[in-house]
């Protein structure tokens, strides 16, 4: 007598009702939890907090007749005899760094050629609008308190406080 069946098929798990119903409800409540889940995350604010854009400079006696570059926080500190105020170190063309050349008493865009004065005019180049000046304002210690989150580039509005101190 010879067996009809092959022993492979004999050693294959059997599929049984009860595990395909198990599996199957596994699909459906994990389907229904990142349902839920991704519903309860809508109600979550999708914000990116950023630092704040007011800032303690030092203090403004401190600073000497010139432009001062204060890299970390990307402003330029310009005193002049008259007094003294910020300006964001942004090119109005395409946002690029503009550089401080003191020999030429100019900021110059290295991307794209914009030239500025030391006020923020421009002089030459691509760029539409003068540099923005930030609001600057001194605190009763002595302190210059710079705000980026303020800024002007008119001409007459950027010259009186609070974009301008007088020192």
């Amino acid at each position: 007598m010879s067996d009809t069946t092959e022993p492979s098929a004999l050693n294959q798990p059997e599929i049984t009702r009860r595990t395909f119903l198990f599996w199957g409800w596994g699909a459906f409540l994990a389907f229904l939890a990142s349902s839920v889940g991704s519903v309860l995350r809508f109600f979550l604010p999708n914000v990116l907090y950023e630092p704040s854009q007011k800032f303690r400079a030092g203090k403004v006696l401190d600073y000497p007749l010139g432009v001062t570059i204060d890299k970390a926080n990307r402003v330029w500190i310009i005193r002049d005899s008259k007094g003294l105020y910020g300006m964001w170190a942004r090119c109005t063309h395409l946002g690029c760094t503009p550089n401080w050349f003191p020999a030429e008493a100019r900021f110059r865009c290295p991307c794209h050629g914009s030239n500025f004065s030391a006020e923020g005019d421009v002089i030459a180049g691509p760029a539409p609008k003068p540099l923005w000046r930030v609001q600057v304002t001194q605190t009763p210690q002595g302190d210059l308190l710079v705000d980026k989150a303020v800024m002007e580039n008119r001409p007459g509005f950027r010259d009186k406080a609070p974009f301008f101190i007088n020192v």
